[in-house]
């Protein structure tokens, strides 16, 4: 038996060493097949006409951020203020700048707490904003034997995922890790 354990406590000793690189490098993958497309083509939605697009938000930007009161000025733009707009374009610069440093592993901490505010955020709107809070199937309910839910039941493996990044950093194969391996090079030649 005592052979048995030190077998186990080995190989998952081992396991635990890899997981260190590996979790987060996997984490990395799966938000980058499940959901970069998806913030990237909710931004997509999100940009105005021409060049400068991203400066100038399309109606359905404000109409996916501030449902309410955009329907409240019968969905003219012009009569909302400088915060509707600067909230709508820092939230479509946002749904395309921190999924990309999430995939590339830059800043991986500081954007995967963007993302988890941002999913927040987000959540809420769809709850409170758009009616989702009169829709018990969309806001889903834990423990309940259903797991297709949209906000409490993917949006809780998104927050995983996230905090997985926030907690372990990006893992190998990152831009983090280069930057780490640079400077401490640097460190060592000082």
């Amino acid at each position: 038996m005592e052979r048995l354990i030190s077998l186990h406590n080995a190989v998952f000793a081992a396991v635990e060493r890899l997981g260190d690189g590996l979790l987060p490098l996997l984490s990395r993958l799966v938000f980058a097949g499940v959901l970069l497309g998806y913030f990237w083509n909710s931004a997509m939605t999100k940009l105005g006409d021409g060049f400068f697009g991203f400066l100038s938000p399309s109606v359905g930007a404000y109409s996916q951020i501030f449902p309410k009161q955009l329907e409240a000025v019968t969905y003219d733009t012009s009569q909302l203020g400088v915060f509707h707009w600067l909230v709508v374009v820092a939230g479509t610069w946002a749904e395309f700048i921190l999924p990309l440093l999430i995939v590339i592993g830059l800043f991986t901490r500081l954007a995967a707490l963007g993302m988890i505010g941002f999913v927040v955020v987000q959540s809420l709107t769809d709850l409170y904003g758009h009616g989702g809070i009169a829709h018990a199937e969309t806001l889903g309910a834990w423990f309940d034997r259903v797991p297709d839910a949209a906000i409490l039941d993917q949006r809780a493996f998104w927050m995983v995922v996230l905090l997985t990044l926030v907690i372990k950093g990006a893992g190998a194969l990152s831009v983090d890790r280069v930057l780490q391996t640079l400077r401490s090079g640097r460190v060592a030649e000082v």
